[in-house]
């Protein structure tokens, strides 16, 4: 557990007894956490309107505590205790009884955006099965586990801009899904040093990378093929969601551009380095995002000329 994180517990967790902070608190609480915690929020949040900045990062701030829980807190039995404290915690605040500065916050984005409880609830399903499932046998399974762990992320996105409704959430649903496998993809060697294979088996057996290759984390000519494979496919599903710019207010549409074609830049990056993700981790230099940021912005303004 991080020495930052297990202070953070230690101060706010099930176990401390405190008096709930103001709104006001709890707002600059979140911000704090939103700020410092994610290095590319700060990125995608000068794109955001000022209006709704705190409001993301209230959101991003239960994110952030429920992975923290998952991933920080041990893992395990203990995990899935303090994933279920949270579960109560946000139980709580829909029947207006907050307590913990994040609640605290989010009760009045929830107000303010009419968000129902299932988004969060299904973030938190998805940590439940993080402590669980390490393995997934079929893309299909691995697509089940992004619709809790990936979509909710979009559709509250959706209700933060006042634009939810069944044809947006299902583009949000395709490039939030995409966003998730990009970070699989990325994150091969990482998830694998923790025990986790997102790779799904049926798809190794299809392009012969063995259960031995995985163990040597051997790059092969099958394993080259696995990966252009699942690029190819996750880039066809950031082509799928991607219209959904076009259907969100104004404001919107640069942050949306930037995260997929964000997500795009690292299959790239996956490309170019002949998909041998065991020898590097691809990611994206300062100068590229701020490329990227830069172009979402360039579209923005051109939109306002032409209009």
């Amino acid at each position: 557990m991080s020495n930052a994180f297990l202070a953070e517990l230690a101060r706010f967790g099930p176990q401390r007894s405190y008096a709930p902070p103001s709104r006001a608190e709890a707002q600059v609480y979140c911000s704090r956490l939103a700020r410092t915690h994610y290095e590319n929020f700060t990125v995608a949040s000068t794109l955001l309107p000022r209006r709704l900045l705190r409001h993301f990062h209230t959101v991003y701030a239960y994110c952030r505590w429920a992975d923290d829980l998952a991933d920080e807190a041990g893992g395990g039995t203990q995990a899935r205790a303090l994933l279920e404290w949270w579960r109560q915690e946000l139980l709580d605040c829909y029947q207006g009884r907050p307590h913990h500065p994040v609640f605290v916050a989010l009760q009045d984005t929830i107000r303010r955006f009419h968000v129902p409880p299932q988004p969060f609830l299904d973030l938190l399903s998805a940590f439940q099965q993080d402590q669980l499932v390490k393995h997934y046998e079929t893309f299909a399974q691995l697509l089940g586990y992004c619709r809790c762990s990936a979509n909710p992320v979009g559709r509250l996105v959706l209700y933060l801009c006042e634009a939810f409704d069944d044809e947006r959430a299902a583009l949000a649903d395709h490039i939030c899904t995409a966003l998730q496998l990009t970070n699989f993809w990325q994150d091969v060697a990482r998830d694998f040093a923790l025990g986790r294979v997102y790779l799904p088996r049926e798809d190794r057996e299809r392009f012969g990378y063995s259960d031995d290759d995985l163990a040597a984390r051997r790059f092969t000519p099958a394993f080259a093929e696995l990966m252009r494979f699942e690029v190819q496919r996750t880039r066809a599903m950031f082509a799928r969601g991607l219209p959904l710019a076009e259907c969100m207010p104004e404001a919107m549409r640069a942050d949306i551009e930037l995260f997929v074609q964000g997500g795009l830049a690292i299959l790239r990056k996956i490309e170019r380095q002949g998909y041998n993700v065991w020898a590097q981790r691809p990611t994206l230099a300062k100068w590229e995002k701020g490329m990227l940021w830069a172009a979402a912005l360039g579209r923005r303004l051109r939109r306002k000329i032409t209009r």
